[in-house]
């Protein structure tokens, strides 16, 4: 009980972190391959110092484990970069909203992985988070750019759902941080080639910036998320972590005054409800 009780301090801790994540996609001047690559190296650092300073070894227990981590830390490159893509094509609501079809994607693809069926609450969260998005945005055109943060933020969904079954299922023997250091290494390794060439004109306020998203808003929060993933299955910290819809939206009201409509809070009212259902939910079955 006590450990099911930190894994959902732990995810909970996350989601609201990364509600402020989101922001650092119109705060900071330069692209979402750019972004991801440098926040990257400061996470790659960040969490090497601490592995170092409690006496952890990095080293992996076999070679598939390696091949598994490196196909992680592609799937992770390719969310962050489309995540952050999605939000600078369109807003931080309509990229956030987005990529909050993942819990969906979730709850249909993980029993595939551990030949289960989806339990019907499971199913009927799925389906209240869906509509609470789908009154976010209820309209859709291919020519404009809602449509186009839409499209690159369900893509993200499906790699970040990917993702967390694969880390739950084939990497969860391993400490949270040292998931998150190989990926982190390897999306360096994968984004290194397309963007190192703009590293010199990264202005001092920029690096700043890129130091507080590595360390603080990415080493932090994933390390959490990925420790909740030990515990409980992938579709569970899914659900609960549609609250980060709630909290982008809000901090992009805020902070930038993106204000929303009163379907955007209609819709979020809907998918907290769902997300807080299936917390209390995973508390009981733990």
């Amino acid at each position: 009980m006590k450990q099911s009780n930190q894994a959902l301090i732990s995810v909970h801790s996350a989601v609201f972190i990364f509600g402020l994540t989101a922001l650092f996609s119109k705060l900071i001047d330069l692209s979402a391959l750019e972004i991801t690559l440098l926040r990257s190296v400061f996470a790659v650092l960040a969490l090497w110092w601490f592995i170092r300073w409690q006496k952890e070894s990095l080293k992996l227990q076999s070679r598939n484990d390696y091949l598994i981590v490196i196909f992680l830390g592609i799937l992770l490159a390719t969310h962050w970069v489309t995540y952050f893509h999605a939000m600078q094509v369109s807003s931080v609501a309509v990229g956030v909203i987005a990529l909050y079809t993942f819990p969906v994607i979730t709850v249909f693809l993980e029993p595939m992985f551990h030949g289960e069926r989806p339990h019907l609450q499971d199913i009927i969260s799925a389906l209240a988070v869906l509509f609470g998005i789908y009154l976010l945005v209820p309209e859709f055109s291919l020519e404009d750019s809602t449509t186009q943060g839409i499209l690159w933020g369900v893509f993200s969904a499906l790699l970040f759902a990917l993702r967390n079954i694969i880390q739950g299922r084939y990497f969860s023997a391993y400490p949270a941080r040292h998931a998150l250091f190989y990926q982190a290494a390897v999306t360096i390794a994968v984004l290194l080639p397309f963007g190192g060439q703009m590293i010199a004109d990264v202005s001092n306020w920029q690096w700043g910036q890129l130091l507080l998203l590595g360390v603080v808003f990415t080493a932090l929060p994933h390390t959490l998320f990925a420790h909740s993933l030990l515990h409980f299955k992938a579709k569970t910290t899914s659900l609960i972590a549609c609250l980060q819809v709630v909290y982008a939206t809000l901090f992009a009201a805020l902070l930038l005054g993106e204000m929303p409509e009163l379907m955007t809070v209609l819709g979020g009212m809907i998918v907290v409800a769902a997300a807080m259902y299936e917390s209390y939910s995973a508390g009981r079955r733990n």
